[in-house]
This record gives structure tokens, sequence and C-alpha cells, in this order.
């Protein structure tokens, strides 16, 4: 059965990946005892600027920084809009977006219906 998913993709510093890993291991924590299914976060190994596009020129990649794609399963849109009414009510998020250890005007994201899923 096809999922919702909630993608992101973010320029963190590379000095400052550790802090961001141990932030994104409260943060999942905090998703999964809401409800949400699955939470993904993969730092850039093999990603290159392209010609016209590309995860580095999407968020404006700078020197010493590294992409990082995450994203989170529901089971549907409306799953997915309960368990963030939960997170973002929950004070542990509060906590962690006080202390952000990347650029978030240079993130971007959204949601996704799965179209196939193997």
């Amino acid at each position: 059965m096809p999922s919702y998913v909630d993608g992101f993709v973010i320029p963190v510093p590379t000095r400052t990946l550790a802090a961001y890993r141990r932030l994104a291991r409260r943060m999942v924590k905090v998703w999964i005892e809401h409800g949400a299914l699955q939470v993904h976060e993969c730092a850039g190994d093999d990603v290159k600027p392209g010609k016209l596009t590309s995860f580095p020129q999407a968020v404006k990649l700078k020197g010493g920084e590294t992409v990082v794609f995450s994203w989170i399963v529901f089971k549907s849109r409306r799953h997915r809009d309960q368990v963030n009414r939960k997170v973002m009510q929950d004070p542990r998020i509060a906590i962690g977006m006080k202390h952000m250890p990347f650029d978030t005007k240079r993130m971007f994201f959204g949601g996704f219906k799965e179209i196939v899923v193997l």
C-alpha cells in the first residue's frame, strides 16, 4: 500500500554534522513516538553540482558543507498532518529548534504521495 512521505534537503556545515546527527536522533524519537512509520537521515556521499540543477545548487551549497537528504514515512497525508500536529506541540521540538546546526533558510521540503512501491 502506498504511503505518504515528507522529504527534506538541508545544507549542513560538515563541522556540525555530528551535532546535526545528535539533534536528528532526538527529533526522530519524537516523530516515531507520535506515529511516523519511519525516518531516514542521509548525508551526501556522491552529490555533485549539475549543469542545470542538483542538490548542491538547490541549497546553494557552500564550501565546507554537506547536503543532507531526509524523509519521514506516514500512512497517508491525513496521518502525516495528525502526526505533525502532535509533533509541533511537543516541547522537545521547541528545544531542538533553538539550536539548529544548519541554515534553515536554505532548507527545502515537501510532501509526496508514493506512486510506485516494490
